[in-house]
């Protein structure tokens, strides 16, 4: 007979195998992160397959209300049929604006998953993923015109060997970009297998490890995903309610390390020490956990690509 533990278990894998548009990572424990209140306005920055809002939706009451992000519209034909949700198709660089249009100046809560969905990854045409053959596109919002082949095509060496080196950590980004601007003079790049073709000669150490930075790198220039985080997180201070908070899901050091020091500080400029007190600014925010909070070992086993997130959490004073 199948233990309730195991019935629970399987409840929830079942739940997950048909949810073929993203897996929400760590949901219980953004939900605990939150602590919402029935009654709260709340954000979703990333609502992808909308596995954070639905559970979000479940903990707020009739007078509840969330809003939910994302630059991408295939995201749009998961919104649940239920009037306390709001969708906006933009990026969340724009989310103080499209409150506000919506006539929300504070909210009690802001989840952010900064994880690109397992659609994205699935879809081949979209060109996230070095698993298919499709054009270099990995545009987030199909609105926009700046596509990975663009960049390969058009670049500078320099401007690249800084993209790889800053973005995926690649450590021959010299060598690379310099590979690359010599091959598009002779072929064009423009899907993934050229790409892969036109480098494989100085790949280094695990080919699909080394595409997979490479692909990183490429990815978070297109869509401009550093600086859209900084704007985003310099809102929050903005919009959040004393006691409310932010709880941002990362999955690569670069975007963990702007999230970190950004709950530590409440700012993103540099903070200065007093030269006479050696005192700092004190930041509008506490932060929740000093540690990040890392995916179950349950959790692993479900989801294998959970083992990268790192979820941070802060609240505003």
């Amino acid at each position: 007979m199948m233990s309730k533990q195991n019935k629970v278990i399987d409840t929830i894998s079942s739940a997950e195998s048909t949810n073929d548009y993203h897996i929400p990572v760590m949901l219980h424990e953004c939900i605990e992160a939150l602590k919402i209140s029935p009654d709260g306005v709340y954000v979703d920055c990333t609502f992808g397959g909308g596995g954070h809002s639905k559970e979000i939706l479940k903990h707020l009451g009739t007078n509840g209300k969330l809003y939910v992000f994302d630059q991408d519209s295939d995201a749009m034909r998961n919104v649940p049929n239920d009037e306390r949700i709001h969708f906006i198709q933009q990026n969340f660089r724009h989310l103080k604006k499209f409150l506000r249009v919506n006539k929300i100046t504070h909210v009690d809560g802001i989840l952010a998953d900064l994880g690109v969905s397992s659609h994205q990854f699935d879809e081949a045409e979209r060109g996230f993923s070095i698993r298919f053959d499709a054009d270099l596109d990995m545009r987030m919002d199909h609105r926009q015109t700046l596509t990975a082949a663009h960049i390969l095509e058009t670049y500078s060496e320099k401007q690249m060997q800084l993209i790889f080196e800053k973005y995926g950590e690649v450590s021959n980004a010299k060598t690379l970009a310099k590979t690359i601007v010599a091959n598009r003079n002779v072929s064009p790049i423009k899907t993934i297998s050229q790409f892969k073709q036109s480098i494989n000669q100085i790949v280094k150490g695990n080919p699909n490890k080394y595409f997979a930075k490479v692909f990183q790198a490429l990815r978070i220039e297109v869509n401009d995903e550093i600086e859209a985080l900084k704007e985003m997180l310099e809102q929050t201070t903005e919009i959040l309610k004393p006691g409310g908070r932010t709880a941002v899901i990362t999955f690569h050091s670069l975007e963990d390390r702007i999230v970190k020091n950004f709950f530590k500080t409440g700012s993103m400029e540099e903070v200065e020490v007093d030269d006479v007190f050696g005192t700092r600014p004190e930041s509008p925010l506490v932060v929740v956990s000093k540690k990040p909070i890392m995916a179950s070992d349950e959790e692993l086993k479900r989801n294998s690509r959970s083992r990268s997130a790192k979820l941070r959490v802060a609240e505003k004073k």
